[in-house]
Formats: C-alpha cells, sequence, structure tokens
C-alpha cells in the first residue's frame, strides 16, 4: 500500500512542523508576556482558563499543570460561562482566553461579559490582528505557519503551539516564585511520583527488631542473629552502641571459602568496616542513589548515632522507587 510505505514519512513531517512551531514561539517572546507574568505573580486572585473545541483540553491540561505549580487556577468553558458559569469568576481574578482564530462565536460573546467585571485579560492566540488579541490586556502570541494537518485545518500544530507556551508560562510562574521540589511534593502525594518526593528512609523500616552484634561476638551468634532477624545481614557495635561495622551473609560464604574453622575467627575479625549509611530523615530517593552508587543492596539507617534499622533494595522496589 502506498500509506504503509508513507507512514514513516507522514509522521516525520508532523513532527517537523510541530517542533519548529515551538521553536518558533521563542521570537514571540515579547513585553506582554514578562506582564503578563508580573500581574499574575502579584495577583491575589486566581486565575481562570477558558476556551471551546480543541482549546478548552488544552486549558484543561495547563489548569492541571497551573495548579500543582503553585498558581490557583480553574478552567471555565467558554460556552457554558454564558449560561451561568461566569458566576465563577471573582473581582482578583485574571482570565485566559485560549483561541486560534481569536474570533469564534462563543468568545465575542463572552469577551465584553468577562471586561465588564473589571478583571484582567490574558488572550493565548495564533492571531495577533483578531477580536480578542485587540481586546486583551495581554497578548501570549502563538502564532504558527500552518497546522500538521495536510489541508491546514485539524487543530494539531496551534494546539501543540498553545500548550508550550502555556508551559513556558507555568514554569516562569513557579521559578519566580521558587516553588520547590518541597512544595511539589505537598500537591502531588499519591503515586510514584508522590513516594519519590516525601518518601523517607524512616518510613521504610521494618518494625521488628534490629539485627546487632558486639565486635567480639562469635560466628555462631552472628550467624543466628542474621538468619533470626532475616535481613541478610547484622550490624556490629562497640560497647557503646556505636556502629563499628557491618556483616552480611556474603561476607559469612567468603569467609566459609576460606576456612571451616569458625572458632578462631569474630565478628569484628570479618565485617566490613565503615559501612554505607544514611540517616533516618533522609529522602527514600537518596537511599537508591547510594547504594546504586556503590553497587550495594541496603544500608544501615542511623538516627543520629543511634542504629534505627536497616534499609533494603526490595523495599525501595516494593515502594516503587526503583
Amino acid at each position: 500500500m502506498k500509506l504503509a510505505k508513507n507512514i514513516r514519512n507522514i509522521a516525520e513531517r508532523v513532527l517537523l512542523n510541530e517542533s519548529e512551531a515551538i521553536s518558533g514561539l521563542v521570537g514571540f517572546l515579547n513585553q506582554d508576556f514578562e506582564d503578563c507574568v508580573t500581574h499574575l505573580l502579584h495577583s491575589n486572585g486566581r486565575l481562570v482558563i477558558t476556551g471551546v473545541g480543541k482549546s478548552a483540553w488544552i486549558a484543561n491540561k495547563l489548569v492541571a499543570t497551573l495548579n500543582s505549580t503553585g498558581t490557583p487556577s480553574l478552567f471555565m468553558h467558554a460556552a457554558d460561562a454564558i449560561h451561568g458559569d461566569l458566576g465563577m469568576v471573582q473581582q482578583e481574578d485574571t482570565v485566559l482566553f485560549i483561541s486560534k482564530s481569536g474570533n469564534t462565536a462563543e468568545i465575542k460573546v463572552l469577551l465584553p461579559l468577562v471586561k465588564d467585571l473589571g478583571v484582567k485579560v490574558v488572550a493565548l492566540v495564533s492571531n495577533r490582528q483578531s477580536y480578542l488579541a485587540e481586546q486583551a490586556h495581554y497578548v501570549l502570541d502563538a502564532t504558527i505557519k500552518e497546522e500538521a494537518c495536510p489541508h491546514n485545518l485539524t487543530p494539531t500544530t496551534s494546539t501543540t503551539a498553545h500548550l508550550a507556551l502555556g508551559d513556558a508560562l507555568a514554569i516562569c510562574l513557579l521559578e519566580a516564585r521558587g516553588f520547590s521540589s518541597a512544595d511539589f511534593a505537598r500537591f502531588h502525594p499519591g503515586g510514584t511520583l508522590g513516594k519519590q518526593l516525601y518518601l523517607r528512609v524512616g518510613d521504610l523500616l521494618s518494625t521488628s527488631e534490629i539485627p546487632l552484634v558486639q565486635e567480639q561476638a562469635s560466628v555462631a551468634e552472628v550467624i543466628v542473629e542474621i538468619t533470626s532477624k532475616r535481613l541478610g545481614a547484622t550490624a556490629v557495635v562497640n560497647a557503646k552502641g556505636e556502629l563499628k561495622g557491618i556483616i552480611t551473609d556474603g561476607d559469612l560464604r567468603r569467609m566459609l571459602q576460606r576456612t571451616l574453622d569458625i572458632q578462631e575467627f569474630r565478628a569484628d575479625s570479618i565485617m566490613s568496616v565503615n559501612p554505607k549509611s544514611i540517616g533516618i530523615e533522609e529522602y527514600a530517593t537518596a537511599a537508591f542513589a547510594l547504594m546504586k552508587g556503590h553497587n550495594i543492596t541496603q544500608l544501615v539507617v542511623l538516627d543520629g548515632k543511634k542504629i534505627a534499622g536497616f534499609v533494603h533494595i526490595h523495599d525501595l522496589m516494593k515502594e516503587g522507587i526503583v
């Protein structure tokens, strides 16, 4: 089939069209864009985003992005707004209209009603000569040469450009506010992403007893401790309870390969000294980075100088950190 032979070429054309359009937006970043960011930073209200058709879907996505990055936002469908939803707009809010042409019937009806409320209007539009652009206080220019559609009809490149420019707006606001990863975690507590941002090592510790032996413990005592606590390792401590080393089941196997006369050995003679450890308040992602960097599968967890337990790579895998 002719189409089958051209599938890759078509996809390449679409991707190049849209990527070039996004690159072209850099040249449209002007004073209006900067003034819009400054206005939103000092606003005590919310950013209400509206549109119809494909623009409404882009608006919904930007609302989600802005809310998760520190800019209170909500979606208002342009058609529903003229049938009662306009009541959600408050005095200190800002309304962002998204439209390719800037001349749709719903926009022409809604825009004067919004301006009558005395709020600022932002236009994210691909037509600088449109009704919307001419009436807005701030214009975010998303002009494109053509859609990726071969008929230059289906909203493709235009919606991509609107989405990209909206993301640029969101990230400008994020950085200007000093929005941190800790702030992000507060808004994303669920799922794997949330766990990567807030889950701490202490949250992973088992409630079972901690495997510990003294430096002068016999190999038999070490074996019993490792076996009974089922963590595959035991910490070695001095008389003050301070961490001196770690013995894993691998250390025991390597010892037995050298000799079967275990009577001559004590814990301090087979332990690995200065074991890798991590603080109980550190993030689980930091534990994974430490394990990966040193090619190990477990860490001793410290609460100050006190041993709080062990964290194993399997604990991280279970929580979706790995």
